[in-house]
Formats: structure tokens, sequence, C-alpha cells
């Protein structure tokens, strides 16, 4: 009987659709590891595609109904019109929803791997502020050297925050939806406990070198009137020599 067969296809595309909703739509998801998201992401990137090809078993029904509705009589007509248009926007919204559904997990996928890339950024600044550290630890040489050093360390320390707030919202929108939360949570206490550390000992060593110019300023001061002094005790000297005057006549400190 075709109305049989037309209603054995139309239930076993039913029951395949019920179990796609159940396996990928109804089923919760906990996603605590990069490598379970992007299982999730490729699972569901495959059930869309398979959903898709599925359009060409649904046509063939769709087909088949509507050639035995010309034929058949009136009688047989609207039972079957109403499982077809059910089967129809059923297979309809579950395309839809596998593909939002692999869309918004696509989105978190690429949002976990925009939240590596900014830390992976800040973490490479924040070795080159250690590695200036250790460069100013015990800077040599006079007021100009020191000078130099504590603008280099200026320099490197003029960094905009716009990836540390990236960072921020970025883990907010992640772990708001319960994704890798703990993974980031710790990536971001480790990151944020560094950042500080250095931006700490930074600030002490700015002020540190700051002391070490006024100090070599100072002492560049008191080598300078010690110079002009004997300079002009050497020139003082001098005319006494070329005068041939005798130490005994000439004042105290001269002798």
């Amino acid at each position: 009987d075709k109305t049989v067969s037309l209603r054995k296809d139309l239930s076993e595309m039913h029951e395949w659709i019920t179990q796609a909703e159940e396996e990928y739509l109804e089923r919760d998801f906990e996603y605590k590891t990069p490598d379970e998201l992007q299982k999730a992401v490729e699972e569901l990137k495959r059930a869309k595609e398979e959903a898709l090809q599925k359009e060409v078993k649904v046509k063939l029904i769709t087909d088949s109904v509507n050639n035995f509705i010309a034929k058949a009589p009136p009688a047989a007509h609207e039972a079957l019109k109403k499982e077809l248009s059910v089967l129809i926007t059923n297979y309809q919204q579950l395309c839809s929803r596998l593909n939002g559904k692999w869309k918004t997990l696509e989105e978190v996928w690429a949002c976990w791997r925009e939240l590596l890339s900014y830390l992976d950024a800040e973490n490479k600044w924040l070795n080159e502020i250690e590695l200036k550290l250790k460069a100013t630890e015990n800077v040599q040489g006079g007021a100009e050297e020191i000078s130099e050093s504590l603008d280099s360390l200026e320099r490197l320390m003029r960094h905009p925050e716009d990836n540390r707030n990236q960072i921020r919202e970025l883990a907010q929108t992640l772990t708001d939806g319960g994704i890798l939360d703990e993974l980031i949570n710790e990536k971001l206490e480790k990151f944020n406990t560094r950042w500080e550390e250095l931006q700490q000992e930074a600030v002490r060593r700015q002020k540190s070198l700051e002391q070490s110019i006024q100090s070599a300023q100072e002492t560049d001061k008191t080598l300078r009137l010690i110079q002009e002094s004997l300079a002009a005790i050497d020139k003082q000297l001098t005319a006494y020599t070329a005068d041939r005057v005798d130490a005994a006549q000439v004042p105290q400190e001269a002798q």
C-alpha cells in the first residue's frame, strides 16, 4: 500500500530529526578544556552538513507525497499533507538550529584563540620588561648614561592598555557562558599577578634611577668645581714659577 510506504518514510525521517535534536541540541555540553571545545565545533559542523545532505531525502518524500495526493482520493489528502508539512517545518528548524549552534561555537572558539593571542602578546611585552629591569639593575657611568637607561625603561612602560582591556573582555565573555572558566581564571590570575609585580618593580627601578641621576649630577658638579679650583691654582702656581717667586713669599695655600 502506497500510503503505508509514505507514512513509513515520513516516520523514519521524523525519528532521525528527533534523534539529531536530542544528540546535538538538547544535550548539555560542558567545555572545560580547549580540546572539548574544538571537538564540539567539529561535531556540530559534521551534524550540520549531515542535516543538509538529508535535504535530498526530504525532497524525495515531498515529491512522492505530492504525486500520491495528485492521484489518490481526497479522503487521504489531509492527513498526509499535515504530516508532510510538520516534517518540512521540523527539518527546516533542525537545520537552522544546528547551523546557529555551530556558528555560536565557532565564534566561541575564535574568541578563545583571540584571548590566547592577546595573552601571548602581553607576556612577550612582560618578558621585555624583565630583561630591561635586569639590564638597569647596576647601571655604570655618569648622569647621562643613567638617564639613557631611565628613558629606555620609561619608553617601554608607555604601553597601551588596549590589549589588557581586550583580555579582560574576552575572558569575561567566555566565563559568563561557563566555557573554559577554570582554565581562563587560572591563566588570568597568573598573568595579572605577573603584570602587577613587574609594574611595581618598574616603578621602584624608575625612582632608583632618578635618585642615581641626581647623585651623579651632584658628583659631576663637585668634580667640576674641584677641576675649576685646581685649574685656577695651577694657573697661579705657573705664574709664580715663571716669576721665580719663592714659596715663602706666597700665601699658605699656594705653598
